[in-house]
């Protein structure tokens, strides 16, 4: 693992003996994507005998993937889709690190670029990784954002994004839309929809459903807090290759049992030990419980599970929401995509179409289909479609943008091509953060995981999952006085003491224009 910039905060794990004797628990983990496989990890290694049970034939979660034969008889993985590896990611890098400790299974991309229909285009290659330096190096090169513009800015309500703290940014800021937030704040319009757009939408929703709040978390996250910056690594090969089919031999080999084609059909209190997780044709008897799953996974086993919980909480848990309807469209093309092209590319302007990758510019199995056949192997994107589109139409429109973002490829020929359509990604709409459920509940033994779960700590997207599935099995660990593992994050406030000041000083609440500097806790 590379050194974690020198801010990184750690945050201790419970303390204990060092793993079970002759008392070893079970433990049944609902749920085989990140969080639970991180969970299930940290309780193998201390000695628990884990159950891990996974609704669909293969591990990851949203970052797995399966075997499909093309057209063309070759067979190939197809995923849901392109996922960032951001170096920030300690706590998931931390999991990867068991099944591979030289880091081989990463590799970086040289640039994240950023594109705009109008033709304003940003990259972050090359900038300083900490604030102040990253952001007045941004501004100096930027086409689309530069200093002649900061007279412009609401300089007062983009204040708060510089002094983020979890939770305290959300008391501040979860009221407000991020839309609304973005318009408060009048960065220029080319920098608001490359800068930020890109970026909120990468939460698979449109800002005006997603909270201020977390979309300035995440820019803390991957810009103002981190040193690490804003480029990142992808896997070299296909995910189950790389990762999770190594971790699953990792996880035989500590004694778990991995049961992927395994739904649980529910979860009730009693018998022969405290939990009874109920299994198709069979049941398995557990100590303690990890629901790790998506947000319909966990609604449909919470409401299959009457004895689970309080009516309280597991009405927050049937209030979850999930974003609107994403498209991911692979095709395997008869030619090459230019050299040039990025592995990734961001968008926004070209109609539905948010990114495109291009997978033999960097994955090994699709440059050996490439290299094979002469062709080109194009992933495209397309987030919070509206729900009265059909999926033909998306198909066709964010085919039709690739051909104007990469002109060769309408010569192209389609060899083959998959499509999933799915809507299945936690929502984080303004006003939800209080409501949101926790690693904890009504049941000491009974924990959540999973990038939907809320966690007081700078993290999302796939570190969130990874960071909920180590918290779980710390908070399982310290019922039985088990030592458990540490969380790392970026720093958890405002990286610049003299930025801080400034925001707390002068930063107001972006939400009531014309209003007097909001007071903020230290």
């Amino acid at each position: 693992m590379t050194a974690r910039d020198r801010k990184a905060v750690r945050t201790p794990g419970p303390v204990g003996r060092t793993s079970f004797e002759h008392d070893e628990p079970v433990v049944a983990v609902v749920g085989g994507g990140i969080a639970g496989l991180s969970a299930a990890t940290i309780l193998a290694e201390r000695g628990a005998r884990v159950v891990l049970c996974e609704r669909e034939d293969y591990l990851g979660g949203r970052v797995g993937g399966w075997a499909t034969e093309l057209a063309d008889g070759s067979t190939a993985t197809m995923t849901r889709g392109f996922h960032a590896f951001f170096r920030q990611y300690y706590n998931l890098r931390s999991l990867l690190a068991r099944v591979d400790p030289d880091g081989t299974a990463l590799v970086g991309l040289p640039d994240y670029p950023l594109w705009h229909a109008g033709g304003h285009r940003e990259g972050f290659a090359g900038l300083p990784r900490a604030v102040p330096w990253n952001a007045a190096a941004f501004l100096r090169r930027s086409p689309t954002f530069a200093w002649r513009d900061l007279p412009s800015v609401n300089t007062r309500a983009a204040l708060p994004l510089l002094d983020v703290s979890v939770p305290r940014t959300y008391d501040e800021l979860d009221g407000l839309d991020a839309a609304t937030y973005l318009g408060h704040v009048r960065f220029p319009r080319a920098a608001h929809a490359l800068a930020f757009e890109v970026f909120s939408r990468s939460f698979f929703a449109h800002p005006s459903r997603m909270s201020a709040a977390e979309l300035a978390t995440m820019f803390h996250i991957y810009f103002l807090g981190s040193a690490e910056g804003l480029l990142f690594d992808v896997a070299a090969d296909p995910f189950p290759h790389a990762l999770w089919n190594p971790l699953a031999r990792y996880l035989d080999s500590l004694g778990a049992s991995v049961r992927t084609g395994t739904p649980v059909e529910g979860v009730d209190t009693g018998g022969g030990r405290r939990f009874t997780v109920r299994l198709p044709g069979e049941s398995v008897e557990a100590d303690a419980v990890v629901l790790a799953a998506d947000v319909h996974g966990l609604r449909r086993v919470v409401d299959a599970s009457p004895g689970l919980g309080t009516s309280g909480w597991r009405a927050g848990i049937s209030r979850l929401e999930t974003t609107p309807p994403f498209l991911v469209s692979r095709y395997w093309l008869d030619r090459p995509v230019r050299a040039d092209r990025a592995g990734f590319l961001g968008t926004t302007g070209y109609d539905l179409l948010d990114n495109v990758s291009v997978l033999d510019h960097y994955e090994h199995e699709a440059r050996a289909w490439a290299a094979r056949t002469g062709g080109s192997v194009v992933e495209l994107h397309g987030y919070a479609l509206p729900d009265d589109l059909d999926e033909a139409s998306a198909r066709a429109r964010l085919l039709e943008q690739l051909h104007v973002v990469y002109p060769e490829t309408k010569a192209a020929g389609i060899v083959d091509e998959r499509h999933e359509l799915r809507a299945d990604c936690p929502l984080f709409p303004p006003g939800g953060f209080a409501d949101r459920p926790t690693v904890g509940t009504p049941d000491d033994f009974l924990v959540l995981a999973g990038d939907l779960v809320r966690i007081d700590l700078p993290v999302a997207l796939m570190e969130r999952a990874a960071t909920t599935g180590f918290a779980a099995a710390n908070h399982l660990l310290s019922r039985w006085g088990v030592a458990g593992t540490p969380l790392w994050t970026v720093p958890t406030s405002g990286r610049g003491p003299l930025l801080r000041a400034a925001a707390r000083r002068w930063g107001r609440n972006p939400g009531q224009p014309g209003s007097r500097p909001v007071a903020r806790n230290a």
